[in-house]
């Protein structure tokens, strides 16, 4: 894969591998701008249909202006696989972050957790509901204007990473899931987001 050329971006490195697909490091090849590329699996990709409508609340998300959400380029298929081209984030996960410290200290805590908040009532104001929100998704950046600053990724993979792939299944990550994710994936408001923004400030004290 290294060297494919996804629109005008050489893929140069893998950066992570999961269930729906692969995160690669990507250059423009005049100006030499960096990018994420994230390419979704053939079985993912399939259902057009499901891509197309996560394509949109895509395209619904890059419209919001917070700088707190990832910036997303543009969004097509590459031959049988979906994707789409980010912003390469500098910095660390919040799952890495809570490894290394352990318990957050509750300055830090509360920052994150507003941080996490604000990008939450945005998104929500448009009408989008995250749906997979855990500190895996959730990424520190260094920000010359606040010292840190928190991107919120992956809007939406919770509905790709079930299509047609195991025939059933709950949307989300079970840990940090609200009780009606269980019952009801699909009717899930707002309100889930905010129940795993819990989950995640009580694994930041912790």
């Amino acid at each position: 894969m290294i060297g494919t050329t996804i629109k005008e971006f050489r893929l140069i490195e893998r950066l992570g591998k999961g269930g729906w697909g692969e995160v690669w490091a990507a250059e423009q090849s005049i100006v030499k701008t960096r990018v994420a590329i994230k390419l979704l699996r053939s079985e993912v990709s399939g259902d057009q249909a499901h891509v197309q409508r996560f394509f949109n609340e895509a395209r619904a998300v890059g419209g919001i202006a917070h700088a707190g959400i990832v910036k997303i380029f543009d969004v097509g298929y590459q031959g049988e696989q979906a994707f789409l081209i980010m912003e390469l984030l500098a910095g660390e996960s919040l799952t890495a972050r809570i490894r290394r410290e352990t318990r957050l200290p509750l300055d830090e805590m509360l920052d994150i957790g507003r941080q996490i908040a604000s990008v939450l009532a945005a998104t929500h104001e448009a009408g989008v509901v995250h749906r997979d929100l855990k500190p895996d998704n959730v990424f520190v950046v260094p920000d010359a204007e606040v010292g840190e600053r928190v991107k919120i990724l992956d809007f939406g993979i919770a509905k790709l990473s079930t299509v047609n792939v195991t025939g059933t299944g709950s949307l989300g990550t079970p840990a940090y899931m609200a009780p009606e994710q269980w019952s009801s994936p699909a009717t899930a408001d707002h309100r889930a987001d905010l129940y795993s923004l819990g989950c995640i400030a009580f694994e930041m004290a912790t």
